[in-house]
């Protein structure tokens, strides 16, 4: 068994010490021993499979851990999020949204919290596009 820190950020402008931090406390409360921490600096539009989030998953085992700070790290549209927890389902693979203390498996009750999380993450990415859209448009004026 592996357990797996996965840190993920949209540009090299920002940077992953936050989400880090924010795991690593909850490691230390519950005494887990991590044995990865992989980064990515990738867009959450850009399909799963291809970051490293599905480098991970595709090498995890039965009884392998991901520990991910929020949902949004994961993906930033509801599809992804689901399209990512039903693989790590299937492989027997627990993901851990730490912010939220929730643990996800192929329960019901996983699906529902992760369909309302993937779709709050992709309600706010809409929001923020279209502030900076906004925000664009008025410079231009």
């Amino acid at each position: 068994m592996a357990i797996y820190i996965y840190l993920r950020v949209s540009t090299n402008a920002q940077d992953t010490q936050n989400q880090l931090h924010g795991i690593q406390q909850f490691c230390r409360e519950r005494g887990i021993e991590p044995d990865k921490i992989v980064e990515d600096t990738a867009s959450g539009n850009i399909v799963w499979t291809s970051r490293k989030i599905g480098e991970i998953l595709s090498r995890s085992v039965k009884g392998d851990v991901l520990l991910v700070s929020e949902v949004s790290r994961l993906a930033r549209s509801t599809l992804q999020v689901l399209e990512i927890l039903k693989y790590a389902s299937e492989r027997q693979v627990s993901v851990v949204i730490v912010k939220n203390g929730l643990s996800f498996d192929n329960s019901m009750q996983s699906k529902i919290s992760a369909t309302i999380l993937g779709l709050a993450a992709e309600i706010e990415r809409d929001f923020i596009s279209m502030r900076t859209r906004e925000a664009l448009s008025k410079r231009r004026d």
